[in-house]
């Protein structure tokens, strides 16, 4: 039998916070905690650039992103920092089947994704600046000048819509105490002892 359910968003989780806050991190944690009775899909993202292996990407080329966005392939993208980053359409067929679905956003997209997905759930990861700022230099993507830019942006307010539900999780500390706070917020029980 096949579970069915509206797409305006519900069941939809839209993470999102500045970069090095961990996204990546609480994403894969979640899903390495996934079982087989768990109805929940962390979904890929599209990307212009090499995919990192901490992150569930898909690399595109600008032409192929570009392409994939015209033939309507793409869920919902944006660009930030002279990338394209995309989620695609399928995220419509694993609502549809009644499966909760996660995905890697932008602070700055959300008006657009609220405006397509109207009870999709934002999920804010924050994070202690000095804490930011040591797993930015220590990821070694960036020089010191982007990195103060990216920790001066991740202090600015960004657009949340009225009728949007926003929960914040702080990922300054421990993964896993982030990581349960995160699974008990989309429905995964809890870690086994």
């Amino acid at each position: 039998m096949t579970r069915t359910a509206n797409i305006n968003g519900t069941g939809l989780f839209y993470v999102m916070g500045p970069s090095g806050s961990g996204k990546d991190s609480l994403l894969r944690a979640l899903h390495d905690r996934l079982g087989p009775d768990d109805r929940v899909v962390v979904a890929h993202r599209y990307i212009t650039r090499d995919a990192d292996a901490n992150e569930a990407s898909v690399p595109l080329s600008a032409g192929e992103f570009a392409r994939r966005a015209e033939l309507g392939c793409l869920a919902l993208h944006w660009r930030s920092h002279g990338l394209h980053y995309g989620i695609g359409l399928e995220i419509e067929q694993w609502m549809a089947r009644g499966l909760k679905v996660i995905v890697n956003g932008s602070r700055e997209y959300l008006p657009h994704a609220v405006a397509r997905y109207p009870a999709l759930c934002a999920v804010h990861v924050r994070v202690k600046p000095e804490v930011l700022a040591a797993r930015l230099r220590q990821r070694g993507r960036e020089s010191e000048d982007a990195i103060a830019r990216r920790l001066a942006r991740a202090t600015e307010a960004f657009a949340v819509p009225a009728q949007c539900r926003l929960v914040e999780i702080d990922n300054s500390g421990a993964l896993a105490d982030s990581a349960e706070a995160f699974a008990r917020l989309v429905g995964v029980a809890p870690a086994s002892a």
